[in-house]
């Protein structure tokens, strides 16, 4: 499925503040008491409307996860990271159901590698006027080598995977167990960013809804193989059953 691109206004996008290299740049996720657009809040999350809307034909917002410039989702306290999964979760499935979009993005970049451009820890909600990102769907993206399952939550790594080399799925049936996929996620995003390579200090997060399903897809991000720029060939890692191996064991998932 090839969509056609989205429309992004360079000029806007020039005015944007950064502060994952320039740590001398102002945050202004930490200057609350002037942040405009505030769509919904609860304790410290909060979703504001995107000062820097530079996607033609949708609707971005930004959900900033805590007061702490310096938090860090990957040793949030089980409760707080439980509360901002379902705060996230709500307000994304929530923008589904406005009859404006044909579907909505839901997605976290960390690092200097992942696109993203504000160090201050935060996720992004985006509605897609003309887009269904679910028509590029396939079951093959989210099956792999399984790490861990339960309370019918799985954990798994990429046999097939949409980019490569490593990539994570953790698979929701039921939304009584978001919880779970919360622990998931935060144990995936430490693993990467403590043990997996000395050279990994970026991630996504992706989060679909897809046949009934709540799907997050976690990607420790590098430099894009060449060969999947130019040919859209992703590539998997003979090392696959091995990072399993090591993850069940640090984590005590056996």
């Amino acid at each position: 499925m090839v969509y056609s691109p989205l429309l992004f206004n360079t000029q806007l996008g020039q005015q944007k503040p950064e502060s994952i290299i320039n740590k001398n740049t102002q945050c202004p996720f930490c200057d609350r008491k002037n942040l405009t657009g505030i769509l919904a809040e609860k304790g410290p999350f909060l979703l504001i409307k995107n000062k820097y809307p530079v996607l033609k034909d949708t609707f971005q917002t930004v959900l900033i996860e805590t007061l702490d410039c310096n938090g860090d989702l990957s040793n949030y306290p089980k409760d707080y990271l439980h509360d901002l999964i379902s705060f996230g979760v709500e307000k994304w499935l929530e923008m589904e159901n406005y009859p404006e979009y044909r579907s909505v993005l839901f997605f976290k970049n960390h690092g200097p590698k992942s696109g993203g451009s504000i160090f201050h820890p935060h996720m992004q909600i985006v509605g897609l006027k003309n887009i269904d990102y679910r028509q590029s769907l396939t079951w093959d993206f989210f099956e792999g080598l399984v790490i861990n399952e339960k309370n019918q939550v799985q954990l798994n790594i990429s046999t097939k995977p949409r980019v490569g080399f490593y990539e994570f799925n953790i698979i929701l049936n039921d939304l009584k167990n978001l919880d779970q996929m919360a622990d998931y996620i935060q144990i995936t995003v430490h693993f990467l960013l403590n043990h997996f390579s000395k050279n990994c200090d970026s991630y996504n997060i992706f989060f679909y809804h897809f046949e009934d399903h709540i799907i997050a897809k976690i990607m420790p991000r590098f430099i894009t193989s060449p060969i999947f720029i130019g040919y859209a060939i992703p590539q998997v890692s003979n090392l696959a059953e091995e990072i399993v191996a090591k993850v069940k064991e640090l984590y005590h998932l056996l």
